[in-house]
Parts: C-alpha cells; structure tokens; sequence
C-alpha cells in the first residue's frame, strides 16, 4: 500500500498548504511532548530513589507504580483511537495535559500505594491522549503543509522534558527539598508548558471528529508485525529507563553519576529523532527501526554487565538516544501501511507501546526481588529488542514497486 499522503509533505512541495505559523505549531508540539511525555511521564526515574528510600519501597512496589502509569498510557491510547470520538483535537490535547499536570502535582499529596497508583495511571492516562492527539495534529499538519523538516522538533519536546526533570530533581535534592516538593514542581512546570502550547497551537480546522477515522481501512499483515516490533522495544527499554537512576544510586562505583546520568539520558534523547528521521530518509525506515533496536540493546546490556561509569554512559547514550527514535520510527512506518485519518494508526502505535512499558517495570522489580539484581530482566529485554529488529525488517519488505516515501 502506498503512503498516505498526508505523510509524504517535504518542505516546499509543490501544492503544499500554506501554514501560517509552522515553526510556533512545531514548538507547541515539542512542548506538549515535553510536558505529557519527558516531565510528566519520565520524572519518575529520577525521583525513584528518593522516594524509594523515604517510603521504603522494595523494587516490586517501584515498578507496581510505573506499571500503573503504563497501564494508563495503554488505556488513554485506545480511548483515542475511538472511530466514535468526537471533539476538536485541540481541545482535547489541552484538556488531557491539563489532566496529566494535575495527577503530577497530586503525587506530592499522599505518601499510601493505592492514591499513587490511581494517580500514576490517571496521569498516564491523560498523557497518552495529549500524545495521540499532538502527534495527529501536528505531525500531520506540518506534513500536509510541506514542513515536514519541523517534525524531528516536535519529538525533541520529550528529550528536553527529561532533562528538566533531571534539573528539578537534582536542583530540589540539592536544596534539600524532599520528594513532594519534587512532584509539586514537576506538575507546575508542566502547566507552565500546557500555556505555551495553548498560545503556539491555534485551533484545529482539520477533521475534528472520528468520521475519517472510521473510514480507515484493515490493518494488514505488515502494520501488525511493526506494531509487534513497537511493542517489544517498549518493553526493551523501559526497564533501563525505569531503574537506571537507582542502579546508579546502588552502586557505590556509580553513585557519583546519580544527578548527572539522568541528564545524560535526556540530552541524547534530544536531537535522537533528527538523527533517526535523517537516516530513514537516506535509507529506509523499516531498516533504521531494525538499527536504532540493536543500538538499544547494546545499551541495556551494558547497563548491568558494565557497571562501570564509561559502562553506564554508555548506557545511557545508547538507550536514551534510540527509544524514541523507535517511537517516531514506528509512527512514520505506520503511515506509509496505512491510509486516512492519522490518528488511528498512531493512537494503535502508542497502545501497543504502552502494553511493553506496562509489563516492563513490574517483570523487573519482581525479578530484581526474586534474583537479587536487574541482570535478568535486562537480558531478557534486550532479547525483545533484537527480536523487534527482525519483526521490522519483516514490516518493511515490500510488494514490488510499492512506494517508500518518507516524510
């Protein structure tokens, strides 16, 4: 099947749609994945040791939380990616970021399991439908207008937000502000974000309600092996993104790495997407997917079998600068196996993404608690990685003359 078309803008395209404010629509974009996505979603990683030593936490109970939050994102995505839901997608973009700040901020009011747990899926929740929503209007607006050069922007947003988590977390420890004022900071920082996207975000003119969505065609066989890969380099990834700062905080070689690594992370998740959307457009998308996968799991071997400090630099590099390249990766992938309203393929991506990250943390802790150390699980994720590379490269053979375009 031919791309869509909505997919294939390059900028200066002859008959592209005029944009009035393409660079403002990119930044409200990346701000909106810096605030659903790298503050809201990934500060707890770095706020993990804390609270794990504060509230004595064994490693089940930490990864019962991140699961929690998962399972919120599987749940948001599939809500969606309805055919019946209506409204503007603008509206809701800002209205699930509002959400998303709010369970944030909230952690800061309860030190019991369950409320942190609602809190956690509620917020994952609202993220996932702030994410859906911002790449199928962004995204696919910046592409139907021949900007699609902006797009790597929009996906940045998530790198910049680890590393703002990592200096609210580093900057608050400092000060000797425990956990709480951590959270609350956090879910501020993120309204602040939900403003500027707001103003940089002009309403929505494009197709508001789940019509075009419900017109989409069957999935084929190419679009459930990618949205498998996807699925397993979720899971690939997660764990090391989950414990990476405790096994840091463990580690009396690595401990002075504990307020730098996180940043390290984020810093190479930045300009990751650039890197990964440049490559595919000189290659092939399906391929550089299969690439970034085996970036990924160099990286997660190394953070348990070179516990060293260049090992978890390394680590850190590798992981934090190829999972979100998976993510765009896949986006992109599925609408080249796809036609009409982009947010169903994206809202199904971003579900399956959500199944590997919710079984992740909790697989981890549980045999983090069983085995003593997170070898196990990392190696078992680096396997899923290596598998989801072959299922790419099984995503991305094409019939005979099938088209390629890349955005």
């Amino acid at each position: 099947m031919s791309p869509a078309p909505t997919m294939t803008g390059r900028c200066g395209s002859p008959g592209a749609a005029a944009l009035p404010r393409p660079w403002a629509l990119a930044l409200g974009g990346s701000l909106s994945m810096a605030a659903a996505n790298g503050i809201d979603r990934f500060i707890y990683t770095p706020i993990l040791p804390v609270m794990a030593h504060s509230l004595q936490w064994t490693a089940s109970q930490a990864g019962m939380v991140a699961s929690a939050n998962y399972l919120g994102y599987l749940l948001g995505a599939l809500f969606a990616a309805r055919p019946a839901l209506r409204g503007a997608r603008r509206h809701w973009l800002l209205a699930s970021l509002a959400a998303s700040a709010l369970c944030t901020g909230g952690m800061a009011l309860t030190s019991s399991l369950p409320p942190m747990l609602a809190l956690r899926l509620s917020s994952g929740f609202a993220g996932a439908v702030a994410i859906v929503m911002a790449i199928a209007l962004v995204v696919e607006r910046l592409a139907h207008a021949g900007r699609s050069d902006l797009v790597p922007l929009h996906f940045a947003g998530v790198g910049i937000g680890i590393v703002v988590s990592a200096l609210i977390v580093a900057g608050l420890q400092a000060a000797g502000l425990d956990w709480r004022a951590m959270w609350l900071c956090a879910g501020a920082t993120s309204l602040a974000c939900l403003g500027l996207v707001a103003a940089s975000i002009d309403a929505d003119h494009d197709a508001p309600g789940g019509a075009a969505a419900a017109a989409a065609r069957p999935l084929g066989a190419r679009f459930r092996r990618l949205l498998a890969a996807n699925t397993l380099s979720a899971f690939g990834y997660v764990i090391t993104a989950t414990f990476i700062v405790a096994l840091v905080r463990s580690s009396t070689q690595l401990k002075a790495l504990e307020a730098s690594i996180w940043v390290v992370f984020g810093l190479a998740a930045a300009p990751s997407v650039a890197l990964w959307i440049g490559l595919a457009r000189r290659h092939d998308v399906f391929r550089v997917f299969a690439l970034v996968c085996g970036v990924e799991a160099l990286g997660v071997i190394a953070s348990v079998l070179w516990m060293k400090p260049p090992g978890t630099i390394v680590a850190a590099l590798c992981v934090g600068g190829s999972f979100m390249g998976t993510t765009a990766l896949s986006m992109l992938g599925a609408r080249q196996l796809t036609q009409g309203d982009a947010r169903r393929p994206v809202a199904l991506m971003t579900a399956g993404f959500g199944v590997g990250q919710m079984v992740g943390p909790t697989f981890a802790g549980l045999a983090r608690d069983a085995s003593g150390s997170f070898v196990l699980p990392s190696l078992c994720a680096a396997t899923c990685l290596m598998l989801a590379s072959w299922l790419a490269l099984r995503a991305g053979a094409p019939a005979p003359g099938a088209a390629r375009a890349l955005p």
